[in-house]
């Protein structure tokens, strides 16, 4: 079974902020795998389903992105998942927006969500997937991050989201190396 788990804020507020990008991910697995992800548990929301033939979870925590490590705590542990079969996509503000990264493993960087993660769990041995969102060029992160992205960026941020759901699905029938050949770089 894979656990596949976009990192974002809750609330309506937060909905199209670059923050969110890795809810939007996981809403567009759901739509192109038709899994509906409507039960709150975990400190989540969660939908169940199949890709190729395999069980998935996809998962949008609610704890809010710095402590989403709670979250991912409870479900790996309630559900015995390996680790190697957790697939966290979240933003970067390392890469540029319309980009993406595929890593097996690493550090969080400056990202306090998968630094949560990487504490709960006590590792940061799973698969990853980040999308860019740019950095800011003047002002706080904080208020960056949590802004919306440009009209000029939309459709580049549309493109992306698309590939990182094609990339979750290539992941799970081919294996992180392929996924990472074809889509990094």
């Amino acid at each position: 079974m894979y656990v596949i788990v976009g990192l974002g804020n809750p609330g309506k507020e937060y909905n199209k902020t670059r923050h969110n990008v890795g809810f939007h991910v996981i809403d567009k697995i759901a739509e192109n795998n038709n899994i509906d992800i409507n039960k709150v548990k975990h400190k989540a929301v969660v939908g169940q389903g199949r890709i190729n033939n395999e069980k998935v979870i996809l998962v949008k925590p609610i704890t809010y992105m710095n402590l989403s490590g709670r979250s991912l705590k409870e479900i790996v542990d309630y559900y015995k998942v390996d680790i190697s079969k957790l697939i966290v996509i979240y933003d970067d503000i390392d890469t540029q927006v319309g980009k993406m990264r595929i890593r097996m493993k690493g550090s969080a960087g400056s990202h306090n969500g998968m630094k949560s993660i990487i504490y709960e769990l006590v590792s940061d041995k799973f698969p990853r997937i980040r999308i860019g969102i740019g950095k800011p060029q003047y002002g706080k992160l904080a208020d960056f991050v949590l802004g919306k992205f440009s009209k000029e960026e939309g459709p580049l941020i549309e493109e992306i989201v698309d590939k990182a759901a094609d990339s979750v699905e290539v992941i799970i029938k081919d294996g992180i190396d392929l996924a990472m050949n074809r889509y990094n770089g």
